[in-house]
């Protein structure tokens, strides 16, 4: 039986949880054990850097923690559901509604306008029309393109096309947003604006934040840095605790 620690307002402390995390390839007669052994906890509200070099396991367990793949062992809470217990309908419904995802190469439909690519997962969601309008505009004049909502992302820049798909994550107002290296296509004065952006978002709206990254700017606003290697979590650090 799983300890629940709440808060005093009965809200679960943890966002995330991963208990014995683990995600093995067979390659031929080798055994690639991508994730070996994760128990990690989330706190609501937290922003959390995962860094490692390339191939440590940082987008395996973010491919886990969203739903996007099955460990070969253990177990990942999302608000205290189990995710492997939901169905493949259910799974979706909490990827939708729940999760928001943030890419390196930013993933907008360059047929659709910024509007209509920030509208889109609100349709999925079954959001009335007028409510997904008046969300799409609110958000994107919050990331600070409230005079590009009819730019398809070819008639934006990188720097906006990323504000475009922060916009998109935030659209059902999910309590986790996982972004995969958000700044790894940016200039270092454009990833520096996207961070900040990402840090302001997560202090006014109390979203969960994760991201794994190279990024060594990304520390600065990290409440907590998890750093993997192997496939294992090294060392988990806070800011204070991190000397760059």
């Amino acid at each position: 039986m799983r300890c629940k620690k709440l808060k005093k307002s009965g809200v679960y402390e943890y966002t995330v949880e991963t208990e014995d995390l683990a995600k093995y390839y067979k390659m031929g007669s080798v055994i690639v054990k991508a994730l070996d052994g994760i128990s990690i906890k989330i706190i609501r509200g937290e922003y959390l850097s995962v860094m490692g070099p390339s191939g440590s396991g940082k987008t395996t367990l973010f491919n886990m923690i969203g739903g996007l793949d099955r460990p070969t062992r253990g177990t990942v809470y999302i608000d205290e559901v189990n995710i492997a217990n939901l169905d493949a309908y259910e799974l979706a419904w909490l990827r939708c509604r729940k999760i928001g995802y943030i890419f390196q190469t930013f993933n907008l439909i360059p047929v659709l306008t910024a509007f209509e690519n920030v509208e889109l997962p609100m349709i999925f969601a079954g959001v009335d029309q007028d409510e997904r309008k008046r969300r799409a505009v609110e958000i994107l004049t919050r990331v600070g393109l409230g005079d590009r909502l009819d730019h398809k992302p070819a008639e934006l820049s990188g720097g906006q096309q990323q504000r475009v798909a922060i916009a998109r994550a935030l659209a059902n107002n999910p309590v986790i947003i996982l972004a995969d290296e958000p700044t790894g296509n940016l200039d270092l004065h454009t990833g520096l604006d996207i961070i900040n952006l990402l840090r302001s978002l997560n202090t006014e709206r109390g979203v969960t934040i994760i991201t794994a990254t190279h990024d060594l700017k990304m520390i600065d606003v990290s409440d907590r840095i998890f750093w993997i290697r192997d496939g294992k979590i090294d060392r988990i650090e806070t800011r204070a605790q991190v000397a760059i």
